[in-house]
């Protein structure tokens, strides 16, 4: 091989990268807010994403966490920045569909004030009971507990993470359609509220999937029933709320969607929106995700993840008036 030919071949190799590499150096980074501190569930999902997002969109992607008023700083951070395409969020379905009938007032507009990108997971509220009391008791299902429960008023005792949380907007609307008196107790951490679930402080606790998964895999804790319409891919074996006596209809999911500022250029939304898609598909996603207690599950379209927001939003408005939680 002569020198003329290596260096003809590395002109070339150059001359054909060159494009890519200046691409990548003129495009902007995209920055992912998430609405929540680092070491979350919901930053772990932000720092998957962008970790594998960066090839696919050729761009450097980093993540922003903009934590406090339970995920409205960081919406509000998405809906005021410059609409150029630049800067995503990743948004909780109780931030957008829950909190404007929780609060007396809204930093933004839902309906106005985003660009729904797509769904990237589907989670929901899982009803778990101590395994030893769960033995003592006969609670072997969910209808077993709330027979139980009509029985015993007010004796069963269950955490949940706060008034106007997801896991008590489920507690109180399951209490409601069951007919059953719950005693529902309001717990600042779930580690705490697991402890004393093992201890028999506790009967049950309202959590999702992350905080539970461990303990039902030790033989610690019995899941019994999730609130969504389905069953999630994640936990096959666990009932939705659904297949119990009394409680069709009941679909409550604790979904996160992609959104851009309103106002970001269509081509750009569609840009994203097929690269997420690709990388969602992926085995490894979809498995990196499972410990976070997610499903990794995309929009078809932009259209149907505008939907999304459009069409839950009445059941979460449900949820809240049957909850009769308000945030002052």
């Amino acid at each position: 091989m002569s020198r003329f030919t290596i260096t003809r071949r590395a002109v070339m190799g150059a001359a054909l990268a060159a494009p890519s590499l200046a691409h990548a150096q003129t495009r902007r980074p995209l920055r992912v807010i998430v609405p929540f501190p680092p070491g979350g569930a919901v930053d772990s999902l932000g720092r998957i994403l962008a970790d594998r997002l960066a090839p696919v969109l050729d761009q450097q992607v980093v993540v922003d966490n903009r934590s406090g008023a339970g995920g409205l700083i960081g919406a509000d951070a998405v809906a005021k920045a410059v609409p150029d395409g630049t800067t995503i969020g990743i948004i909780g379905a109780a931030t957008l569909c829950a909190a404007p009938f929780l609060l007396p007032s809204m930093p933004f507009d839902v309906a106005r004030d985003f660009r729904p990108v797509t769904q990237i997971t589907d989670s929901a509220v899982i009803i778990a009971v101590g395994a030893p009391v769960a033995a003592t008791r006969g609670w072997d299902s969910l209808a077993a507990l709330l027979t139980w429960a009509r029985a015993n008023p007010g004796k069963f005792n269950i955490s949940h993470a706060g008034v106007s949380t997801v896991s008590h907007l489920v507690t109180s609307a399951l209490s409601k359609q069951a007919g059953v008196e719950f005693n529902m107790i309001p717990y600042r951490g779930g580690a705490q509220a697991a402890n004393d679930m093992l201890s028999g402080t506790l009967d049950g606790s309202a959590d999702l999937p992350s905080a539970l998964i461990p303990l039902a895999e030790a033989g610690r804790v019995r899941l019994l029933g999730i609130s969504s319409g389905q069953r999630l891919a994640l936990l096959p074996n666990v009932p939705a709320f659904s297949e119990t006596a009394g409680l069709a209809g009941m679909d409550v999911r604790s979904w996160n969607i992609i959104l851009l500022p309103a106002g970001a250029p269509e081509a750009e939304a569609a840009r994203l929106h097929g690269a997420i898609r690709q990388v969602a598909a992926t085995a490894a996603f979809r498995d990196a995700l499972r410990p976070l207690g997610y499903d990794a599950v995309t929009s078809e379209s932009l259209a149907a993840a505008a939907a999304l927001v459009r069409d839950e939003t009445p059941r979460w408005r449900q949820l809240v008036e049957a909850s009769g939680a308000r945030v002052e």
